[in-house]
């Protein structure tokens, strides 16, 4: 689980080799990228829990693609645990907005006076949401063309009698599509290399 105690936050955050690639391609291709929250709910049709949910905008060249990408619950939220309970900010009546507060450069300190009352004893867990890098974002897109709804059924083992298996073939192709207004085949070629 990605958390991080207020405490050890000096650590100097290098980039990994999987976000370089994303970033290198990014800046090769002129694409920028940009990834702002929106809302913490159930994502997709199946979720049990909430997740983080955020508006991707990808634009070059005066073009743009812009949708919703549903973060990991694991670097969803901003809460604390305490006794083994989770309490998130949300369900406050003090919730503190992500919008008006840099989230991450809240204290245990500062939490204690914003929430004075579930601070009696230290906190076991104080966790920060992650938003999405651009790595996470690239390696989830549909890179290539997925062929006819048949193929698509039978290449990811979806029964061909499904409304659902349809919905997402209608989704795949449209998300493809608009990555070829942005993209030359060659660049969805590169695009198909980050992992």
């Amino acid at each position: 689980m990605t958390a991080r105690q207020p405490e050890t936050k000096q650590g100097v955050n290098h980039m990994s080799e999987y976000t370089k690639q994303a970033e290198d391609f990014l800046q090769k291709t002129g694409t920028e990228f940009k990834a702002e929250f929106l809302r913490n709910g159930k994502y997709f049709s199946d979720d049990k829990e909430e997740r983080d949910i955020y508006q991707i905008t990808l634009k070059r060249n005066g073009r743009f693609y812009s949708f919703e990408f549903g973060q990991s619950i694991i670097n969803s939220g901003f809460y604390w645990q305490y006794n083994g309970k989770k309490w998130n900010c949300k369900n406050k009546k003090n919730y503190i907005d992500r919008e008006h507060v840099n989230i991450k450069s809240l204290s245990l300190l500062r939490l204690k006076i914003y929430f004075p009352s579930d601070f009696n004893n230290e906190i076991d867990l104080l966790h920060y949401p992650e938003i999405p890098s651009s790595y996470d974002v690239l390696t989830c897109l549909q890179k290539y063309d997925v062929g006819s709804f048949e193929n698509f059924c039978s290449e990811f083992g979806y029964n061909t009698d499904s409304r659902k298996a349809e919905k997402t073939y209608n989704a795949v192709c449209n998300e493809f599509k608009n990555l070829q207004t942005l993209f030359t085949d060659s660049e969805l070629d590169e695009l198909q290399e980050i992992e």
